[in-house]
């Protein structure tokens, strides 16, 4: 199929300023619309398109901005300009050879032609020569408002090639955009099988835009954490607490980098070696848990003894190190059934802490030898081979431990150093060990807590898990609080970064995966409140594309947003934004954004929105096509309610 020219003259320039042109229409040009071989073409509104033309033969592209009636008095009759009806324009770019720039560089000349933009004009500004002749149409958005009426389509290489931002007021259209992109994708006829998309669905509204797919092939995941059991077609959702790095756990524990994270590093490293042990299907490998602490109790006397406080201070420390390794050795067994072959073993160490503690009374000056005589009893029942090789355990991040362990940890870490004298460690990390009772013991957090799903001991066994054979994974966040909502997708996205960096050679190029993030001012903030110090959100935008990893964001708040995130993205659907805030953190972090757009985004009605960015040639108005089935966020209508039956 060639590319037809058509043309309608309307009016000649009869005024150029550098941002604007100013038009004179024709008298015999009556009302706003034209029919051109059937086809109704609007200039005179608000929006619409218009052309002209410069000495080197490029169409420049305009705007209509203004209509209003003119009192100049002239005959204008050499140019057939006997009108009072004049058009202010605002030029947005050349056209010439099949390829659109935005901005001019050659004027146009006064009294130049002003024609119609037609509808065979704009396909051909949208889609490039070569995809034109493949008849390739690409993804279909909605219709033009400036054009009216006219279908817009995107190349999928473009938008979701790159990252991109859909912004926009609570109940602006947000959540029909993308779920009429990606309900586009998946319903073609060849639908997107190849692709992998998770959505953390923080408001719990895409679940029904996505119950009606009808190709067999194209499956869907729907998950939501801390529920027993499949709850409206949605299915347990874990991800086990060893899959935090630390850095993770620390932004979760709210733990500070001075005092607190070398703490818990400490403490998971502990954890580790207690699992390690007592995970051991061998028993002579679980006695060394044993050999462990009795090292323990030694050491922790013998740090006390050296210290150069009073005696009554050295004896009240001592009894209470005694009876903490005790409850340690005790509680450990009692937690873990499997282990019931420590029992002899534990009574041992037991015991040993009785005799000890025996030793331990206000006439300690006294009985200084005979604690000393006792520790030396039990240093010779220490297997310190068992005790060195237990010390080589060192825990990394994504490695399976047990979280039962890690209040014991915590606590073994705090007497190792009040013994040392450092006395104001356990002060220090009290915020810390209150969170991590929080994590233990709340109903909220119990999705991190499952370690014997799937048996799943790895991150590669985890992805596999988390996609199987399913190309959208959604992920409904809405129960979630604030501070398990950053963890959740933080981790999350950070497991698929790391795995997508592995990717070498091609493989980068294969399996692109995008995320979806709905309401990501929650979870992506610019202020240094964001308890994750590395934002892995700002690396995925900085460096996820050289690893086919795209990011999706969704926001009603742009100026609580990671800027470097919102700077980093491509393209742009704007809804309604009335907040003012909002409109200046728009316009400052995007270098092609004009003030003329203002007053288009804050009159956008529900369904409307402002498009720019690599995937649309120029800035274009577009009514968005409404997604079937819709998601999940329409409004309570209140006089139904309230007045019903």
């Amino acid at each position: 199929m060639g590319r037809q020219e058509i043309k309608m003259i309307v009016g000649k320039i009869v005024s150029i300023q550098f941002n604007q042109f100013r038009v004179r229409i024709f008298s015999n040009v009556k009302g706003g619309g034209l029919n051109i071989k059937g086809e109704i073409y609007y200039f005179g509104n608000i929006g619409s398109y218009l052309k002209t033309s410069n000495a080197l033969g490029e169409d420049i592209v305009c705007e209509v901005i203004a209509i209003f009636d003119s009192d100049r008095q002239d005959n204008g009759q050499d140019f057939n300009l006997n009108s009072n009806r004049e058009l202010l324009l605002k030029p947005i770019g050349t056209y010439k050879d099949d390829n659109f720039t935005l901005g001019i560089s050659v004027y146009p000349s006064l009294y130049s032609d002003v024609s119609l933009l037609t509808n065979e004009d704009l396909k051909n500004i949208l889609i490039p020569k070569e995809e034109y002749e493949t008849e390739s149409q690409g993804v279909y958005l909605g219709v033009s408002k400036n054009q009216i009426n006219h279908p817009i389509y995107i190349q999928e290489d473009k938008f979701f090639g790159m990252h991109s931002a859909v912004l926009g007021n609570s109940g602006s259209g947000k959540s029909n955009t993308i779920a009429h992109l990606l309900q586009e994708i998946y319903k073609k006829e060849q639908p997107a099988l190849g692709s992998k998309v998770i959505i953390f669905d923080v408001n719990g509204e895409y679940r029904q835009a996505f119950s009606k797919l009808d190709h067999s092939d194209v499956k869907v995941k729907l998950f939501k954490p801390n529920i027993e059991g499949n709850e409206n077609g949605a299915e347990p959702f874990y991800m086990p607490h060893f899959l935090l790095s630390l850095d993770e756990w620390c932004a979760f524990l709210m733990a500070t980098d001075a005092t607190q994270k070398p703490f818990w590093d400490k403490v998971l490293q502990e954890a580790y070696r207690f699992y390690k042990i007592l995970s051991s299907n061998e028993a002579e490998e679980q006695k060394k848990f044993i050999s462990y602490l009795r090292y323990k109790l030694y050491s922790f006397a013998n740090n006390i003894l050296v210290q150069t406080e009073s005696d009554t201070t050295k004896i009240t420390t001592l009894q209470s190190v005694i009876l903490k390794i005790r409850d340690i050795a005790t509680n450990a067994i009692k937690d873990n059934k499997k282990i019931e072959s420590l029992k002899e073993d534990a009574e041992s160490l037991k015991e040993d802490a009785n005799k000890l503690l025996e030793k331990c009374d206000l006439s300690y000056g006294k009985k200084n030898n005979e604690i000393s005589t006792t520790l030396e009893e039990i240093k010779k029942r220490i297997n310190f081979d068992d005790v060195n090789k237990i010390s080589e355990y060192k825990y990394k991040d994504g490695e399976l431990f047990d979280y039962t362990f890690l209040e014991i940890a915590a606590e073994m870490i705090l007497v190792d150093e009040e013994t040392r004298g450092i006395k104001t460690t356990r002060g220090y990390v009290g915020t810390m060990l209150t969170r991590l009772d929080y994590f233990i013991n709340n109903p909220e957090c119990s999705f991190m807590r499952e370690i014997n799903h799937k048996n799943i001991k790895e991150v590669d066994q985890y992805l596999d898990y988390l996609w199987g054979k399913n190309q959208l994974i959604i992920i409904d966040t809405s129960e979630l609080g604030k501070d398990t909502l950053e963890t959740l997708t933080s981790v999350i996205s950070r497991l698929i970064f790391e795995y997508r960096k592995k990717q070498k050679g091609r493989k980068r190029q294969k399996n692109p995966v995008h995320l979806v993030l709905d309401e990501a001012h929650r979870y992506i903030k610019k202020d240094q409140k964001y308890l994750l110090k590395d934002n892995v959100f700002e690396r995925i935008a900085r460096e996820g594309r050289k690893f086919s990893l795209y990011l999706l964001i969704s926001s009603q708040r742009p100026s609580e947003l990671s800027e470097t995130v919102l700077s980093q993205c491509a393209n742009f659907i704007i809804h309604r934004i009335q907040n003012e805030n909002d409109m200046r953190h728009i316009n400052a972090v995007l270098p092609y954004f004009s003030e003329d757009f203002v007053s288009k985004i804050k009159q956008s009605v529900p369904g409307e929105a402002l498009v720019f960015g690599d995937f649309v040639p120029m800035p274009m108005h577009i009514k968005i096509q409404k997604a079937d089935p819709e998601p999940n966020s329409s409004n309570c209508k209140i006089s139904q309610e309230w007045y019903k039956k």
